[in-house]
Formats: structure tokens, sequence, C-alpha cells
């Protein structure tokens, strides 16, 4: 007897809803039977039901994994996958998948990293408010003006992301350092720039600026914190595209307030969208933009199609990929 192919696609409002889950769903053949929610637990009997959840950043807990008798796979429609509790998914046996090999998101993130770095160099912020309420604050603003040329950038997560940042700071004539748990190959460090490879430590004492492209996991929560933060030069940058909780936001907005770094740019915060009472809204030197690395139009499209056939090879029997908490997919 053939397995149901029962999907819940959970889709929250703050990244399309149920009219992108529509969308998603029909991008799947007749005989599969696609139900969108806004969360996870919103129709119990269709997650009751599920063979396969598919989630665009809303949260997959240990409890709606126990309500989920059917379930082998969790399919994340992102690269990210902290919005999953993945050690309770392997105990049920139950497969946790990103879309990391597919690229979907590399460009755009890459290309907002490179946004926020040269509107940090070139004040952008500040010069259009000034200009805004009639003040030509060239003068002011001429001393702390910058190029990305012949800087030093460091990259904390030389993978499809940071390998696309590599690749943009080449071309911008930027020393390219990397850090991450094992050294990429020659040849990789080689096509992205010559990228050389430093203990985070190491890195954070040399760069001008630095991103970060990581996951989020128990061991790199506050990667950045105050320790690694006075490390940095006071003339350095940090930028996160990546996930919030990867650096202490009190101890970021101190940084900044003491004058301790240049300033930050960031699209990612913890949690999101951010309370009103996040200093780092108010902090001096920073440039925010709200989660926008991974929702353009042709990101979200290359997002849907990337998770959409991961599953379906799956619901056709193939294994499924970028598995991310090594849990086998049941028989």
């Amino acid at each position: 007897m053939t397995a149901p192919k029962n999907v819940l696609a959970v889709i929250p409002p703050h990244v399309g809803g149920r009219a992108a889950g529509a969308g998603m769903a029909s991008l799947f053949p007749a005989d599969a039977k696609v139900t969108v929610v806004e969360s996870a637990g919103e129709d119990p009997a269709a997650l009751r039901a599920a063979r396969v959840v598919i989630t665009a950043l809303a949260p997959v807990t240990a409890e709606h994994l126990a309500a989920a008798p059917e379930l082998e796979l969790v399919q994340c429609a992102s690269h990210g996958f902290d919005y999953v509790d993945t050690e309770a998914a392997r105990a049920q046996g139950v497969s946790v998948c990103t879309i990391g090999s597919s690229g979907a998101e590399a460009q755009n993130v890459a290309e907002q990293t490179f946004a926020l770095m040269l509107a940090l160099a070139k004040q952008l912020v500040p010069a259009h408010q000034a200009l805004a309420e009639g003040d030509w604050a060239l003068p002011r603003l001429q001393r702390s003006l910058t190029e990305l040329s012949g800087k030093t950038l460091g990259i904390v997560g030389l993978g499809q992301i940071g390998q696309q940042v590599a690749r943009r700071a080449a071309a911008f004539d930027m020393t390219v350092l990397y850090t991450q748990r094992r050294r990429a190959s020659e040849e990789t460090e080689e096509r992205y720039g010559g990228a050389r490879y430093v203990p985070l430590e190491e890195l954070l004492a040399a760069a001008d600026y630095v991103t970060l492209h990581c996951p989020l996991t128990p061991e790199t929560r506050h990667l950045l914190g105050t320790e690694r933060l006075a490390l940095l030069r006071p003339t350095a940058f940090v930028v996160n595209t990546a996930r919030g909780a990867l650096i202490d936001q009190e101890a970021l907005a101190d940084a900044l307030e003491k004058g301790a770094l240049a300033g930050a740019g960031l699209d990612v915060f913890d949690p999101e969208p951010p309370t009103p009472a996040l200093r780092l809204l108010r902090a001096p030197h920073v440039v925010l933009s709200p989660h926008v690395g991974g929702v353009t139009r042709e990101t979200l499209i290359r997002i849907a199609l990337a998770a959409v056939q991961n599953v379906l090879d799956f619901l056709a029997g193939g294994a499924p990929r970028d598995v991310v908490n090594g849990a086998p997919a049941r028989p």
C-alpha cells in the first residue's frame, strides 16, 4: 500500500502566511494532500496525519513533534534550522532538513551583507537623515567615510553564503579571512579571493569588517559576546545577516555606545521582530533592516522550489538532502 503524501506547510504571517503557502502548495502533484497553516499547532488533525512538515521560520517544538505520530521529515524552507527542536526530532526518528546545498538564499544574503557594509562605510543613513533635515553634513561626516577597497573582511562561516560574500569581497579588492570548524580546501580558498583560514580570535583582531554566516546552534549562540567583541579594533564594523542570537545584543549595544566599535549592520534580531526595548534600535552608528536578506521575489521562488523538490524526492523514496540532526527517515 502506498504511504499517504500528507504535507503540512507552516507559513507564518510575517513571511507571507496562507497566500504564500497556497503558492507553495500549487507546486505539489495532485496525489499530495497539502494543508497550509500559519502555526504548527493550528490544525491538530492535519498535524497528526502529516508525514512531512514544511516550515518557513515557524517554530516546530517537541510538543508539535509529539502530536505528529506519522511524521518522518521536517523540511525547513531556509538555510537556518534553529526554530526546530532538532534533538526532539532525532529522538522521534524524524529527519530535519534545510535547503543549504541549494544556495537559494546565497545571492541575496550576500548582496544584503554588502548593502550594509557599504551603508556603514559611506555613512548613508546619517547622510540621508541630515539632508532630509536641511543639514549639509559633508564637513561632519567626511572624517568617518571609508572605502572597502584594501580593507580586511573576516567571514565567520565559509559555506554557500559565506562563499558568495567572499567572491564579492574579491571584486572590491578586500583581503578575506575566514574561520569555521574545519578549514576549506586550498582550491576553495583560491576560488574565493585567496581566502585565508585563521582562528576566530585572530580574525576578530585583524578584521576591519566581521560578517557572520554560520548557523545558530547551542555552541554558536552569543558567539560574539563581551570578551570577543573586545578583540575588535575601535575602527571595525560588525555585520550580521545570519541569526540575531549569534551576537549578545546587549554586549554589542554596550560596545557601540562606548565607541569601542565603529558601527554595526544588522538584518537579524533576537527575537524577531525586535521589541521596542532593544537598545540596538537606538544605538549609535547602526544600520538596521528587518530580515530582508532572504526575501526578494527571486529568492522566495528559489527557496520554495528547493524545499518542495526535497520533499518530493523524499516522498518518492529518495534520501532527504541537507539533514542537520542525523536522524534517518523511518523505513
